[in-house]
């Protein structure tokens, strides 16, 4: 009960600062509408701060389930309360994951940006680059990759049964092992932050929807290849409408 709470807050409060930096006139994001020759350090900083904010909103409510089974198992291995230290480190070792993956979504922001491929005002990408990312995310729906990392998401109980580890120590690594399935899984649909806007809250709110949807329904592949499917499709689209066009999306 008492884990749930605690991940109900953080998820809460991380969406609550998103909405404050969305609704902010500054959007606490200087470096997104800064010109080229601003983008300094302490700009690059802060926006992986925000790409790591919309990690714990995004991919908060779709880890709960692993992670509450940890902390249950966890308790009938050792016989102790709540497993809140065992279970922070496993929760550090999964964000963490998602940090390093923030960091680089920052990074291709940046550069993104400098290249003229990103608009200044709400971080979404030119008609061409956002086609090719709508093809990459729905191409990779089909691929092994993503169904062998899906597999092991949708599945808490033979992750802990093939990957448990004891001590403070092996919950750490736990998280990363499992964070590192879960970026496996969803990378290439984060990337579509760049399509509709690297701050929209609809396209947060619509990502971390399907990521619950794909882990927890039981008709996975149907839903992941239908997805793809129609993402190829609005890519293949987009480029078309560049090709004929070409106006930013």
């Amino acid at each position: 009960m008492l884990i749930g709470t605690v991940l109900l807050v953080i998820t809460l409060l991380a969406w609550g600062q998103l909405y404050l930096m969305d609704m902010s006139a500054s959007m606490a994001l200087p470096g997104i509408k800064a010109p080229a020759d601003q983008w300094h350090l302490d700009v690059a900083v802060m926006g992986a701060l925000m790409w790591s904010l919309m990690m714990v909103a995004m991919m908060m409510p779709s880890a709960s389930p692993m992670i509450l089974t940890y902390t249950r198992i966890h308790q009938q291995r050792t016989g102790r309360g709540q497993a809140v230290a065992p279970t922070g480190l496993f929760v550090a070792g999964y964000l963490g994951v998602w940090l390093g993956f923030s960091a680089l979504a920052a990074t291709a922001q940046w550069a993104l940006y400098h290249a003229g491929l990103l608009s200044a005002a709400m971080g979404k990408s030119s008609a061409p680059l956002g086609g090719v990312l709508l093809i990459l995310a729905g191409a990779f729906q089909f691929s092994r990759l993503k169904q062998a990392c899906l597999r092991i998401c949708r599945s808490p109980i033979g992750f802990i049964m093939t990957e448990w580890r004891e001590g403070p120590t092996g919950a750490l690594l736990m998280g990363i092992r499992h964070g590192a399935y879960c970026t496996g899984c969803c990378w290439a649909l984060m990337l579509l932050m760049f399509v509709g806007g690297v701050m929209s809250l609809i396209w947060m709110a619509g990502l971390a929807l399907y990521f619950l949807v794909e882990k927890l329904t039981p008709w996975p592949r149907p839903i992941g290849q239908l997805t793809g499917l129609l993402l190829i499709i609005a890519g293949a689209i987009m480029l078309l409408s560049a090709a004929f066009g070409g106006t930013m999306c």
